[in-house]
């Protein structure tokens, strides 16, 4: 077989992460008689953390910077890459993953809220750099192309996933705010010539405070500037508490905590403290004190003020019980253990969130254990009215039937960190009244704006060369489908309009002849694709990076059950290959249930196929017969693990993530001895195909008794590969046969 370049594997975190222990040992046998390496890259939360503070870490404790490293490598030619979910930390995950680093030995600083010195500045700057969304950005050189396969969608044709039905009596309804948001104070500019522009913030006596001094700016990219304002905010999530309360529906708050790591904690805490405004209002200086931050949440608050001895009158708890005794009830994370929607900013996740409530009849779990109709809160109406819109399609036409329904592929801007995603170091709560101004190197003023102390102001980043590759990319999709595509852009919209101009002059430029292409405002796209996708027909829906994250969970749990089957290809700038698999937002819980009974049901489908799309990529850019075949073969595979039903089962000591991976891997070999192109390969898993075949029963059974048992895998953001390899490869009859291909 021919060499060819290697394909990077990335160690993420949680649920993925343990299952890639179980499948990359069939990966790098099977890969390897196709003349294909397999390499590893460590981008868990924990890795990163590590390479930032070489200097904290003793012998034989260093961690390179494996994301530096990719960061580098996705701007080659031969990038292959397989991208597995991530976390994307928000302060109570990274307070968790530190502690347990220094437990196990590393000499990390703690994390410091407030920092008082360098050495503390420095630590908060290292930390805050690997927050929220610090990995995206740096690997996704390039547009986003996410779609179920067909093998996918048959599969949940034939198998519905769980839905429930509306009630003719629902409530549910999505609140959002009409003015003072981030939508309503846009403003968007596009470049005429390059320039280095610096962000800086005037105070109202005068005081200018430099907050980027260079900010470089390339000719025809799109700049935007807007701000959330506090007095705004404020005065709308006191309105819809009430509102709710009258109404007797759950109160529910919905946001990217992770990915929008800057603005959203600080819209998060707004949130907690507006419900428990009595305790806010009456404990300010032992909350402060204790080093309590509600924009960790809640559960942030509660366990620091449970070791605050001086409460002898219990007026805190009084408060407490007061505020939610005043106001409506809150939609619980996980009601046995009385975790609600404000405790934890990273499990009201909205495109983890919104789509299972809409799946569960637009409802939401209350305190007592029962599913009740809920206020959707999303403060910024940006791309609320997505949300809106399907809530209210269900409410007028009953439940989406996956049996018969269509599908929403998605063409996403993301490259060079396009948009909201790319604002995390150009976002800043104000210290004072003033005004906020992007200016020029010219000392011209690009954008500015009036703001009031603890506004949130961010500015927002969209180069030419993605947005021409982007249009290009749904051109592409949409003559290779033939079906409607849409770019979901609204002309009312300040970004959006300057999006649409570039839109129309590329599309000028490509030939369209024969396509159905439209440009409609996000609701009025997602009303289209809802009635095209009751009628079994499909939709392109071509968004920007904040949508593309949106709609590739949403339509997926809808029409499938999970986003974690849909094929990610993003294809790089420069040539190269980035295969995603599909998100893990359900993934802590997966991991709970495999320490607790040692069953695993992550389902790594999206794994399978990103390995396809990768073995496919490299045979097309690197003439590579051999991993060709091995992609074909894959793909069959694939077919036959779900027509077979092999999916992970929820039921510890049935079938769980390694059962059906070693059903993957047997398959897969079947079907390599089954191929006509090449016989030497065809005859090398003839043996290895029988071998799987007469031990079948053997090994099924080793993978079924390494269950009903707790595992020690020595960590949670750190876990011990050692233990986790013993642990997901449990059949040393399966280890064997696979080991001497």
């Amino acid at each position: 077989m021919s060499q060819s370049p290697s394909i990077i594997y990335t160690w993420t975190d949680e649920a993925p992460a343990l299952a890639t222990h179980a499948f990359l040992r069939a990966v790098r046998s099977f890969a390897n008689t196709a003349g294909v390496e397999i390499e590893t890259r460590n981008i868990s939360l924990a890795a990163r953390v590590l390479s930032l503070f070489p200097e904290a870490l003793g012998a034989g404790q260093e961690v390179p910077d494996d994301l530096a490293d990719l960061g580098r490598m996705v701007e080659l030619p031969e990038a292959n890459i397989i991208k597995l979910p991530n976390i994307s930390a928000s302060t109570p995950q990274m307070k968790e993953c530190i502690t347990e680093l220094q437990h196990q030995g590393y000499k990390l600083p703690e994390y410091p809220d407030d920092p008082s010195n360098d050495a503390e500045r420095d630590a908060r700057a290292r930390y805050d750099r690997v927050m929220g969304s610090a990995v995206n950005p740096v690997l996704r050189q390039g547009n986003s192309d996410r779609r179920a396969p067909k093998a996918v969608k048959d599969f949940a044709h034939a198998n519905p996933p769980r839905m429930s039905e509306w009630p003719d009596d629902s409530k549910t309804h999505v609140s959002t705010m009409t003015e003072g948001d981030f939508l309503h104070n846009e403003k968007s500019v596009t470049l005429e010539a390059d320039t280095t522009a610096r962000i800086e913030h005037v105070a109202a006596n005068g005081t200018t405070t430099m907050l980027m001094a260079s900010l470089p700016l390339l000719a025809d990219e799109v700049l935007d500037a807007t701000f959330m304002s506090k007095r705004a905010l404020t005065d709308f999530y006191k309105a819809q508490i009430n509102d709710a309360k009258q109404q007797d529906v759950l109160f529910s708050l919905h946001l990217k905590a992770t990915m929008m790591k800057v603005s959203d904690p600080i819209i998060f805490g707004h949130g907690v403290r507006s419900f428990f405004s009595n305790l806010f209002a009456n404990h300010e200086p032992e909350i402060n004190e204790l080093g309590a931050n509600p924009n960790n949440g809640l559960g942030n608050v509660l366990t620091k003020l449970a070791g605050l001895m001086r409460d002898p009158d219990g007026a805190i708890a009084t408060d407490i019980a007061l505020d939610y005794a005043s106001g409506p009830d809150i939609a619980m994370v996980d009601s046995g253990k009385g975790i609600n929607n404000l405790h934890v900013p990273s499990d009201i996740i909205i495109d983890a969130s919104m789509p299972p409530m809409i799946r569960d009849s637009g409802r939401m779990w209350n305190a007592e254990g029962e599913l009740q109709d809920v206020k959707a809160v999303i403060p910024d109406s940006t791309y609320a009215g997505i949300y809106a819109a399907t809530v209210e399609d269900c409410q007028a036409h009953g439940q989406l039937d996956p049996a018969v329904m269509g599908s929403v592929p998605n063409v996403g801007l993301m490259a060079q960190a396009a948009e909201e995603y790319g604002s995390h170091n150009k976002t800043f709560e104000m210290a004072s009244d003033g005004v906020m101004s992007i200016v020029d190197a010219d000392g011209g003023v690009l954008l500015e704006h009036n703001v009031e102390r603890g506004d949130i102001w961010r500015a927002c980043q969209t180069k030419d060369v993605p947005i021409a590759d982007w249009v290009a990319l749904a051109v592409r999709r949409a003559r290779a489908t033939g079906v409607p595509t849409i770019f979901w852009l609204d002309s009312t919209r300040a970004h959006d309009a300057q999006v649409i101009r570039k839109v129309e002059k590329y599309l000028g430029e490509i030939d369209t002849n024969g396509l159905d292409i439209r440009v409609s405002s996000p609701v009025d796209a997602m009303n289209v694709s809802l009635e095209r996708i009751r009628k079994g027909e499909d939709t392109i829906s071509v968004t920007g990076n904040v949508l593309r994250d949106y709609l590739t969970d949403l339509f997926p749990i809808l029409e499938i059950g999970t986003s974690a089957r849909m094929l990610s290809v993003v294809p790089l700038l420069n040539g190269g290959g980035l295969f995603e698999t599909g998100a893990g937002g359900s993934a802590p819980k997966h991991v709970q249930q495999f320490v607790e009974e040692g069953h695993l049901r992550w389902d790594s489908l999206g794994e399978y196929m990103a390995l396809g799309a990768s073995l496919e990529h490299l045979s097309e850019q690197f003439d590579n017969p051999g991993a060709k075949i091995l992609a074909d073969t894959l793909d069959t595979a694939t077919g036959h693990y779900l027509e077979s039903g092999r999916l992970p089962s929820r039921r510890v000591n049935e079938i769980d993530n390694r059962g059906s991976t070693f059903y993957l891997t047997f398959y897969w070999a079947q079907a390599l001895a089954e191929q006509t192109v090449d016989a030497d390969l065809a005859k090398r898993f003839g043996s290895v195909a029988s071998a799987l075949a007469e031990n079948e029963e053997k090994i099924v059974a080793e993978l079924t008794d390494a269950q009903g048992t707790a595992q020690d895998i020595g960590g949670y953001y750190m876990p011990n590969a050692d233990l986790v390899t013993t642990a997901m490869c449990p059949s040393g009859t399966l280890n064997a046969i696979i080991d001497g291909i």
